[in-house]
């Protein structure tokens, strides 16, 4: 069944794309403009044919963690189509299309309506990505019978708890801080402290990628960013990309400044993802990830939280900072009660993990009858997709 699957797990910042037999191509779900060649808009991966991505200007379908801009996100899914991209047919495919948690009735409506009318898809399957984690995990772990999905992506961060298989919607927690507000924030810190970086967002999401880990201790590593350079292990500098001979920047250790324009990054590597741990820090008034942890826990029966707990499961793109998976261990750990053990799991790629369960999910036997054909969709119109799937 899976050759004949396609999988789409329709983040707001990155697709994660392709046919269920291969392996999962990543492409920026945005258009972008560049200020170097104003007329060509950029779809998804062709940005990688840009010259100069300074001064980028995204323009994005997702607004705060939903689907808004249609027209964006169609040209989006028809570049992912094409023979540019994947080159599939969606009539002889079944598709499995992530949405967010507690979507919008209207947007599920308008999604399956342009997956049905406009892309004739023989079949669709609508669902969370951190269904899809979580059926990974339990096809990496079959005796698991409960987890908890800790989906840490660009718009948001969600926890969410599975009890055999279904999703515990009391015990769903969102905390309003992803992978955009670090980048903005970091924006907002180099520009007041050294550059204008405002309109940089490109190249600053990438110096966050490169820069930023998770303190172990907040305050100890405070105290050494402010050493001189010689006993200062966290300053380091960021070489800018300048498009002709640097794609990408790099950091380095602090050196005489030569002909390469460069950012010195001090306390702002650990303190912008720190946010994760305590939103308050930028007048956020939620939980950090592992209060949010507990809390969620606590919302469910209590013979099911030692499972839970040795269950929790790491995704999104934020679970790629060093340090992530330690942190959330060390804190869950001093927050839950001691009778009970704790493991937290971070899968090898966090942000293909979802795909990778949509691919398990294919390979099942229950998985024609988790889906709307075209024919049930023609017969009985959008209600029976609200009726079956699950969100």
């Amino acid at each position: 069944m899976s050759n004949s699957v396609f999988i789409l797990d329709n983040g707001a910042y990155t697709a994660k794309v392709g046919v269920a037999s291969e392996t999962p191509k990543l492409i920026p779900n945005c258009i972008m403009k560049a200020k170097s060649e104003r007329r060509r808009p950029f779809i998804g991966n062709q940005i990688e044919e840009c010259r100069d991505a300074s001064g980028l200007f995204y323009i994005l379908p997702f607004q705060k963690g939903y689907l808004v801009n249609w027209d964006i996100q169609k040209t989006v899914w028809d570049y992912i189509f094409s023979k540019e991209s994947c080159s599939v047919n969606l009539s002889q495919l079944s598709a499995i299309v992530t949405e967010p948690i507690f979507n919008f009735p209207s947007i599920q409506e308008a999604m399956t309506e342009i997956f049905f009318e406009e892309y004739e898809c023989h079949s669709l399957l609508r669902i969370n990505a951190a269904s899809l984690s979580c059926y990974n995990y339990k096809a990496e772990y079959p005796t698991t019978k409960c987890c908890i999905i800790v989906d840490s992506g660009y718009s948001f961060t969600h926890v969410i708890p599975y009890i055999n298989d279904t999703k515990v919607k009391d015990g769903i927690r969102r905390i309003d801080v992803g992978g955009k507000l670090l980048t903005n924030h970091l924006k907002e810190i180099i520009s007041y402290r050294q550059l204008h970086v405002m309109d940089e967002t490109y190249v600053i999401n990438q110096v966050k990628e490169d820069c930023c880990f998770i303190s172990q201790d907040f305050f100890k590593d405070m105290e050494q960013a402010k050493h001189k350079l010689e006993n200062n292990s966290i300053v380091k500098d960021y070489v800018l990309p300048d498009y002709t001979t640097l794609r990408r920047g790099y950091l380095k250790d602090p050196g005489p400044s030569n002909e390469q324009q460069t950012l010195r990054l001090s306390n702002e590597r650990f303190a912008i993802p720190e946010i994760l741990f305590h939103p308050s820090d930028v007048g956020i008034r939620q939980m950090g990830i592992p209060e949010a942890i507990m809390d969620s826990i606590k919302s469910c029966n209590e013979e099911t939280w030692p499972h839970l707990l040795s269950n929790i499961v790491l995704t999104g793109g934020n679970a790629n900072f060093s340090g992530f998976r330690d942190r959330i261990y060390k804190e869950v750990r001093s927050l839950a009660p001691a009778e009970y053990s704790v493991n937290v799991y971070l899968p090898q790629n966090p942000i293909t993990y979802a795909w990778f369960g949509g691919k398990q999910l294919s390979q099942n036997t229950i998985f024609p009858n988790l889906v709307v054909t075209r024919e049930e969709y023609e017969e009985e119109g959008p209600s029976v997709c609200f009726e079956k799937f699950d969100i």
